[in-house]
This record gives C-alpha cells, sequence and structure tokens, in this order.
C-alpha cells in the first residue's frame, strides 16, 4: 500500500518518486531469480583499499579507549592530515582548526550545509544534470532549486548571472561539481576565476563538489576551486576518501573553504553527529599521509575499464563519448531507442540483457537522453555486457 500525497509530510511532499527506485527493484529481483545482472547503475567502487589503510583500522580498533565517542568535526589528527593533502595536491594552505571539517561522507557534509545555509524560499542554483544531492539537499531544506543546463561552461555562467537577475528572490548559492557526476565533464581554473567573480557579483555562495579530484584521465589533475584568490571568502568545497582510496563504506569527507561556511556546518553537525567511528578517522590519516601508489593503480584500472567499455561497446552500436575523468561515461541512448526515454530504456535493457545502467533523468530533466555507466566491473565482464547487448541491438 502507498501513501498518498495528502499522508506525506512536508519533507516528503517536496520530493519526487526515486527515479532509481524501479531499476532498482528489478535488479534486486532479477538476482533473487539467479540471474547475474551486470551492474553499472551504482558508482559504488570495488577496488579495495589499500592493505596499510586497513592495519591501521585493525591497529587502532584493538585499542579499548578507541570506542568511545568521537569528534563531531573530526580528530585534529585528519584535519591536519587533509590540510597537507591540499597543500601538496593543489599549493593552498588550510587552517586545519577554521577551514577544514571532517563529514560522514561528501553527501552528509552536503545535506548538512544546505541544513546550515538555506531557509525555506531561498533559491539555489545548480547545474542539470547534476548528483541528486545537489539539488535535493536544498530542496529538503526548503528551498527552491534553479536548475541550470550545462553543456558550455561560458554559457552556464552566462545563465547563471541571468537567474541572479530574474529569480525573486535572487539565488543565494551556486553548485558546481567537476570532475563531473554523472557526465563526467571537467573545467579549468579559468572557470573557477570566472565563478568566483560571477558569485562575488550577484552575492553567492559557491558550493563545490570535488569529490572525483584523484580519477582523471586525460588533460592533467582537475583544479580546486580553492586555488582562485579570493575563493576562500565565498566557497566551500566537498572531498570525499570513498573514490580516491575506495573506501566508500567507511564514509569519511571533508568540507573546506570559507570559514564562515565550515563553522556554519560544524554548528549544524554538532547538534545530529558525534563524528565517524574514531579508528576509521586515523585510517583516513594513514591513507591521506601514506604511500599514493594504490590511487595511482586505481586511476589506471578505471582508465583501462574506460578504454575497453568505449572500444566494445561502440563494435556493437552504443556509441559512448570517452570520458575524460570520474568512474563513469555519460551515454547517449542510442538513437532507435531514444524515443523511450532514459528510465524506459535501462528496464528493458535491463529486461533483456542483465545489463543495470542508471537512468539520466535521475540526475535532472536535462539528463533523460543519457544514461550513466558505472566503471565497477572488471573488464571482462564489460566485454560480457557488451555481447549480451550485441543480440538484444541487433533484434531491435
Amino acid at each position: 500500500m502507498t501513501s498518498s500525497p495528502s499522508d506525506l509530510y512536508y519533507r516528503e511532499r517536496r520530493l519526487p518518486p526515486y527515479v532509481f527506485a524501479e531499476v532498482n527493484r528489478m535488479k534486486a529481483a532479477s538476482r533473487k531469480a539467479g540471474r547475474d545482472v551486470i551492474d553499472f547503475g551504482m558508482g559504488n567502487p570495488d577496488l579495495p583499499p589499500a592493505p596499510h589503510i586497513v592495519d591501521k583500522l585493525k591497529e587502532v580498533a584493538a585499542d579499548p579507549r578507541a570506542h568511545r565517542y568521537s569528534a563531531s568535526q573530526g580528530v585534529p589528527s585528519l584535519r591536519r592530515a587533509l590540510a597537507r593533502y591540499y597543500e601538496r595536491r593543489f599549493n593552498v594552505a588550510l587552517n586545519p582548526d577554521t577551514e577544514v571539517c571532517v563529514t560522514l561522507g561528501s553527501k552528509e557534509g552536503l545535506a548538512n550545509l544546505a541544513q546550515a545555509i538555506t531557509a525555506p524560499g531561498d533559491v539555489i542554483v545548480t547545474p542539470d544534470p547534476s548528483y541528486p544531492i545537489h539539488m535535493f539537499g536544498f530542496i529538503i531544506a526548503g528551498a527552491a532549486v534553479r536548475a541550470v543546463k550545462f553543456d558550455d561552461p561560458e554559457q552556464f555562467l552566462r545563465d547563471v548571472t541571468l537567474a541572479c537577475k530574474r529569480s525573486i528572490p535572487a539565488p543565494s548559492a551556486m553548485v558546481l561539481n567537476f570532475p563531473s557526476n554523472p557526465t563526467a565533464r571537467i573545467v579549468g581554473l579559468d572557470f573557477y576565476e570566472e565563478a568566483v567573480k560571477v558569485a562575488r557579483a550577484n552575492n553567492l555562495v559557491i558550493i563545490s563538489d570535488l569529490a572525483y579530484a584523484d580519477i582523471w584521465f586525460d588533460g592533467g589533475p582537475p583544479p580546486s576551486i580553492l586555488e582562485v584568490k579570493g575563493a576562500r571568502d565565498l566557497a566551500v568545497e566537498f572531498t570525499s576518501m570513498s573514490k580516491t582510496y575506495s573506501m566508500p563504506g567507511w564514509r569519511i569527507g571533508f568540507a573546506t573553504g570559507s570559514a564562515r561556511l565550515v563553522d556554519a556546518l560544524k554548528r549544524v553537525k554538532s547538534y545530529l553527529d558525534y563524528g565517524a567511528f574514531t579508528p576509521v578517522q586515523i585510517a583516513a590519516v594513514a591513507a591521506l599521509d601514506g604511500p599514493q601508489d594504490t590511487v595511482e593503480a586505481a586511476r589506471e584500472t578505471y582508465r583501462k575499464r574506460r578504454d575497453v567499455m568505449v572500444e566494445s561497446f561502440a563494435r556493437i552500436g552504443f556509441d559512448i563519448p570517452s570520458p575524460p575523468a570520474t568512474m563513469f561515461a555519460w551515454a547517449p541512448i542510442p538513437e532507435r531507442f531514444a524515443h523511450m526515454g532514459s528510465v524506459d530504456f535501462a528496464k528493458l535493457l535491463l529486461e533483456q540483457t542483465d545489463v543495470a545502467v542508471a537512468p539520466g533523468l535521475g540526475f535532472g530533466e536535462r539528463g533523460d537522453a543519457h544514461v550513466r555507466l558505472a566503471l565497477v566491473e572488471n573488464e571482462q565482464r564489460i566485454r560480457q555486457a557488451a555481447r549480451a547487448m550485441k543480440g538484444f541491438f541487433s533484434k531491435a
């Protein structure tokens, strides 16, 4: 039995039906029936963390004192380690006491920052398509979202400026996410410089999601918005251990940048949690400060999977633009199925081939002509998926 709109609570009523739910139910039913589902749907890294990270977790967890409440904003040693990472990776010097907060993954951090800085009726600018929490974190907090199409970086910033002039009330914040989930788009430092100018001219704060900073293939490592002079006055950036260090289930992320925005996040979090399990935080220090060869190895693994997917899918008529970064491919629905939209195409593909993908509609209205494929199956399984789809495409 499902609830009618009148039965829902206020925040429930603000959320549309979860686009991925029906595909997820089909995946569960297929697995229950014993079918071998090749799952590109969820960006759930399959690579293990480095052994020294797991060893540190075990070591600290063996200490009886390590099982007490931790610190909501993160233990000092982890905040200092993240500051060292930013110095090493971006040449940005952060104050670990005022400009760094540890979060329970970047998703939790984004949602709690939305609660901290948003009042009902505020307007937030987000790219479309975009990762769902970028929109719905603010919608849950009571804001209205102005989704701006992102095809061209310069046009996007022009459209943001127009949105600031035409929206009533004027937007108070802008969300950026590069490398992008789901589109894998990347931007250069010049884009961030212009974004900071637009934000300053229109009294916006910037929330930057940099979760895929270390999974890049073409064009060199992506920059941080905090490299821009003056950005820390108005920007906060979220990063994560999940993808870089293959630690998604550990739930460790960070908010860095504007001391005012970081402080607002800390105040909300202080009422909601006591921080991540201390041994997990200390193991994260070992990850950030320890050998980085596994980060490069993971990047090479995703690069090889990307190349195999692009090549093998192209041979069966499923052309996928080669993503320059992230662990995702953003694939236009093949022309003969384009009329279906992403949800029905994803359901049909799963039903006919046991290959699961994420419907692009789940990332925004402008994503409905695409599906997202996560590079979380090995090369053999990717080729197996191509073989399974070959017969389906030829019959269609």
